[in-house]
C-alpha cells in the first residue's frame, strides 16, 4: 500500500519481470510482447499461415543456423553458439503437477455433485458458465481471444494503476448494484432443492 487506501498494482501482480512488463516499467518487454503477439495473430489469423508449418519451418531454420554456426566456430576457432543447458527441474514439475491436481480435483468434485448427487443448483451454475464460454467463443476464435487477452493484460493494469481512485469509485457503485442482483439470484437458488443425498444428511 503506497498511499492511504491505494492498492499497489505492482505488488498485486507479483512484482518482478511480469509486473514490470504489464505496467510498462520496462518498455522493452512490453513492446516485444505486443509486437510478437501482433505478428503471430496476423500470420495465423489474417495471412492464413498454418501453425504447424510455421513451427516446423522456424525450428528447421534455427537448427540449420546453429549447425553451420557450430561448424564454422570449430573451423575458425570461434566460440560456440551460446545455448544454455535446457533442463526442467523435478521441483518445477512437481509444483505444476500439484497445481494441476488441485484444479482436476475441483472439476471432478463438481462433476460428482452433478452426476452422482444430482445437485440441481450446481448444474445451473455450471450450465450458465459453460453457456457464457460458448457465447464468447462464438464471437471470436481461440487465437483472437488470446490476442485480446494479451492486449487487455498490457493495458488494463496500466490504466488501473494510473487512474485507480476514479476507477475505484465506479467499481464501488457497480459492486453495490451487482450485490443486489446476486442476492436475488442466491434467494432463487436457495429455493431450488439440493441433492437427495445431501437432504438426507441434513435431516
Amino acid at each position: 500500500m503506497g498511499e492511504l487506501g491505494r492498492i499497489s498494482v505492482y505488488d498485486a501482480l507479483g512484482g518482478g519481470a511480469v509486473a514490470d512488463t504489464l505496467l510498462w516499467r520496462k518498455c522493452y518487454g512490453g513492446v516485444m510482447l505486443l509486437i510478437g503477439s501482433t505478428v503471430m495473430w496476423f500470420l495465423f489469423e489474417r495471412a492464413g499461415y498454418n501453425f504447424l508449418a510455421f513451427v516446423a519451418n522456424t525450428l528447421l531454420l534455427l537448427v540449420v543456423i546453429l549447425f553451420f554456426w557450430a561448424k564454422s566456430a570449430s573451423l575458425l576457432n570461434r566460440p560456440l553458439p551460446p545455448i544454455p543447458d535446457l533442463d526442467i527441474s523435478e521441483e518445477s514439475v512437481l509444483v505444476a503437477a500439484d497445481e494441476m491436481r488441485v484444479w482436476v480435483n475441483k472439476g471432478l468434485a463438481t462433476l460428482h455433485e452433478i452426476a452422482v448427487d444430482g445437485n440441481l443448483r450446481t448444474l445451473i451454475v455450471v450450465a450458465v458458465g459453460l453457456w457464457l464460454v460458448s457465447f464468447i467463443g462464438s464471437l471470436f476464435n481461440f487465437l483472437t481471444l488470446v490476442y485480446i487477452g494479451v492486449l487487455l493484460s498490457l493495458s488494463v493494469p496500466l490504466l488501473y494503476d494510473t487512474f485507480q481512485p476514479q476507477i475505484d469509485e465506479k467499481l464501488i457503485v457497480v459492486h453495490k448494484n451487482m450485490s443486489v442482483v446476486f442476492k436475488k439470484v442466491d434467494l432463487i437458488l436457495q429455493n431450488i432443492p439440493m441433492s437427495q443425498k445431501k437432504q438426507k444428511k441434513t435431516e
